[in-house]
């Protein structure tokens, strides 16, 4: 749905989901700053402010914008045709002899050992049709490069909203890691004592010392995740990147209630999109330049003026002339190469045409795809929701039961299983809504904070 030189949205997703399930399952908390520290910490980075320092600093946004520039400048030189145009010229002549001749018994000096000479000239069109469809199509294009600029900075701040929201789930992962190993430090202990009690198997302590190890392994594995993703998220960012991260409370509240994006219509998506603005524009340069080959059969008038200077009267003695006059140019046959230009130029500007017409058509299925993944995503929520309160019950139950004997630690394990299963699939609802809830807003030309783009 995004073009990007980076992966698509779908597998990001799978990366990024995992990290962020184990959190929210949890129910995790940031943790609190020690009380004493020499220096405040600085306030978290927000995802408004990420967003916003992507699109200031990083070298897409500032290359397309380097781009539409670059079209702004065409324009003015397309622009500069209908100008006329001033040239001066200058020239010195060191000869070895100069040329005197007799006439009427007075010596005048043909050519001298130094001669110096200037001319200044003035070219202006006075009628050149075939100018007027080149410079619709600079304009057009030019139009379709400012919104490429745009685009490209509103799919950067969908791309650095995903980076933030990764990098705080590989944060808060961490953090479950290390609850997860500490958890699992205890029951270890936990197990020894009830090993050397004689009340338990050595099959607990035995188990109690492989989910030590395992969860040691993902403390570590997580530990090298919250750093790969800071450095990510700075480079997207292009700037530095410290902890902690704001949490996107706004984006997660808009995500559980969103009922206005289900029922955004069609129409101002469209006028909002500005990749779809882009196509129609340059369509329409196409078509303005494609009638410029015809145009050629029609004479183009020129003005032409000369004024020169010199230090060699000659016979005349005059050391100033000039020359005012009118060119015309009609190329009568130039061997069927502007019919042939006029044909090939007719084809691009109806294939992109086409293009056109066919990315309006999925910007509307872009947009019922999304809605449709919306609305299914909050009913799976539900859904996640009381099945995590069953599995917890569950887990409860179990555990009140193995502590008067009657249930062994396998049902214990397994209820523990299913409860932490149960509070994956509510976390990956959950953040399944979310993504749901932007590609709802992208498709429908918004930002990722739901409102129109206006850079």
């Amino acid at each position: 749905m995004r073009i990007l030189s980076l992966p698509s949205r779908a597998s990001v997703r799978a990366l990024r989901g995992v990290a962020v399930l184990a959190t929210l399952a949890c129910g995790l908390i940031a943790v609190p700053l020690k009380a004493g520290a020499a220096e405040p910490s600085p306030a978290p980075l927000t995802v408004e402010e990420a967003v916003e320092a992507a699109v200031k600093n990083n070298e897409r946004s500032q290359a397309a914008t380097a781009r539409a520039e670059a079209a702004e400048a065409r324009v003015q030189r397309a622009r500069a045709f209908f100008f006329p145009q001033l040239s001066f010229t200058s020239s010195y002549t060191r000869r070895p002899y100069q040329s005197v001749r007799d006439v009427g018994g007075q010596s005048v000096v043909l050519q001298q050992y130094d001669a110096l000479g200037a001319s200044a000239n003035l070219r202006a069109p006075i009628l050149n049709v075939s100018a007027f469809p080149l410079y619709r199509q600079s304009h057009m294009e030019q139009q379709a490069s400012a919104a490429d600029a745009r685009e490209a900075a509103r799919l950067l701040a969908f791309e650095a909203a995903d980076a933030f929201l990764a990098t705080l789930s590989a944060e808060q992962v961490k953090v479950a890691a290390e609850r997860r190993r500490a958890f699992a430090q205890d029951a270890l202990k936990d197990s020894r004592a009830r090993v050397q009690a004689r009340l338990v198997s050595s099959n607990d302590l035995t188990r109690a010392e492989l989910e030590l190890a395992t969860a040691e392994r993902e403390a570590t594995r997580a530990e090298g995740d919250v750093q790969t993703a800071y450095l990510q998220l700075a480079n997207l960012l292009n700037t530095r990147v410290e902890p902690p991260l704001a949490e996107p409370t706004a984006l997660l509240t808009a995500a559980a209630v969103a009922h206005e994006e289900l029922t955004l219509p069609l129409e101002p998506a469209l006028a909002r999109r500005l990749d779809l603005q882009a196509l129609r524009s340059r369509a329409e340069g196409l078509e303005a330049a494609a009638t410029e080959p015809g145009l050629r059969v029609l004479p183009s008038l020129n003005l032409l003026g000369q004024y020169r200077l010199t230090n060699e009267g000659g016979l005349t003695g005059r050391f100033g002339d000039g020359f005012v006059g009118v060119e015309l140019s009609w190329t009568l046959f130039d061997g069927g190469a502007r019919y042939a230009e006029g044909r090939e130029r007719d084809a691009q500007a109806r294939a992109t045409a086409l293009e056109a017409q066919g990315l309006e058509r999925s910007v509307g299925l872009q947009l019922e795809r999304a809605r449709v993944s919306l609305r299914n995503a909050q009913a799976a929520l539900a859904q996640a929701e009381v099945a995590a309160r069953a599995a917890e019950k569950n887990a409860k139950e179990a555990q009140a039961l193995y502590r008067e004997g009657l249930t062994g630690a396998l049902q214990v394990a397994d209820a523990n299983i299913r409860l932490f299963e149960a509070q994956v699939a509510l976390a990956r609802e959950r953040y399944g809504l979310a993504l749901a809830l932007l590609d709802v807003r992208a498709a429908a030309g918004l930002d990722p904070l739901g409102k129109e783009w206006t850079l």
